[in-house]
C-alpha cells in the first residue's frame, strides 16, 4: 500500500469499528487453539494492531511480526517492542514448523503476493497441529475504489478459499463470512456512493456511528459463536490446521 494508507491505518486501527471487530474475531479464535500459549506469527502485521490486540488478550507465549513495507514497520516500531522483521509472506525467514499459530489479515489478496508460494510458506512454518487464520475481502463483484487504493488484486468466496487451503495441504478447514449484518450498507456505499477517486474505506465515522457499528459487530460475534453462518459478508475468514 501507499505510505499514506499506512499512516491512516496507524491512526485509526485502535478505534475504528472494523479493525476492532476484526482483531477481536481473530483473538477469539487464537485463544481456543494452540496459539493461546505458543509462538504466534502475524504475517503481514502492518502497523501492529493485531500484535497489540494479542498482547492485551494474553495470547501467545510470544508474538512475532513480519511485513514487507518499511513504512508500516516504521510506524509499528514506534508503538510496540514486539520483534518484527521486513520480509515477504512468500519468503518467510523462519525455520520449518516454527509457529503454533499464524494469522495473516488481508495479505494474500495483495497484487504483489504469489498465492501459491505464500500458502506454501505459511504451511511450512506451522508446527504439526498448528493453526492458520486468514482474513480476506469477499466477492469479486465487490471490487471498488477501496481495492485500488490498498492494492487488492483478488477477493474471495468461502468455497474458493477452502479449495485453496485444501490444495496447499491444510486440513480441518472452516470458513465463514463476517461483517454480514452491515454488508447491505457496505454494498450501497461501495457501489452507489463513491467517495472520490481510488479512496479507501479506512476512515472514522462520527463517534455515535462508530459505537453503533461496534455494537452490531459484537452482536454478530455472539451469533457466530453459536455456530450460525451467514450466507455473505464483507470479509471471509478461514481457520485451518497443518497435519503431518
Amino acid at each position: 500500500m501507499k505510505a499514506a494508507e499506512y499512516d491512516r491505518m496507524s491512526a485509526l486501527e485502535e478505534r475504528m469499528w472494523w479493525y476492532r471487530g476484526l482483531h477481536r474475531l481473530v483473538a477469539d479464535r487464537l485463544a481456543r487453539g494452540p496459539g493461546a500459549a505458543g509462538l504466534v506469527l502475524d504475517a503481514g502485521c502492518g502497523t501492529g494492531g493485531l500484535l497489540r490486540a494479542m498482547a492485551r488478550a494474553g495470547i501467545g507465549r510470544s508474538r512475532v511480526g513480519i511485513d514487507y513495507s518499511e513504512a508500516g514497520l516504521r510506524l509499528l516500531r514506534a508503538k510496540t517492542d514486539a520483534p518484527v522483521a521486513r520480509a515477504s509472506i512468500a519468503s518467510l525467514p523462519f525455520a520449518d514448523r516454527s509457529f503454533a499459530a499464524i494469522a495473516s489479515l488481508d495479505v494474500l489478496c495483495h497484487r504483489d503476493v504469489d498465492e501459491a508460494r505464500a500458502l506454501a510458506e505459511l504451511y511450512r512454518c506451522l508446527a504439526d497441529g498448528g493453526v492458520l487464520i486468514l482474513n480476506l475481502p469477499a466477492f469479486e463483484w465487490m471490487k471498488s475504489a477501496h481495492d485500488e487504493r490498498v492494492h487488492n488484486a483478488r477477493r474471495y468466496t468461502a468455497a474458493g478459499l477452502r479449495a485453496l487451503l485444501f490444495g496447499a495441504g491444510f486440513a480441518e478447514i472452516r470458513t465463514f463470512y463476517w461483517n454480514s449484518l452491515l454488508f447491505p450498507l457496505m454494498v450501497l456505499r461501495r457501489k452507489l456512493v463513491a467517495r472520490g477517486e481510488a479512496e479507501s474505506d479506512v476512515f472514522a465515522y462520527p463517534a455515535p456511528v462508530e459505537a453503533a457499528f461496534r455494537t452490531i459487530l459484537a452482536i454478530e460475534r455472539g451469533l457466530l459463536a453459536t455456530g450460525l453462518r451467514f450466507p455473505a459478508g464483507g470479509s471471509v475468514m478461514a481457520v485451518a490446521t497443518r497435519h503431518g
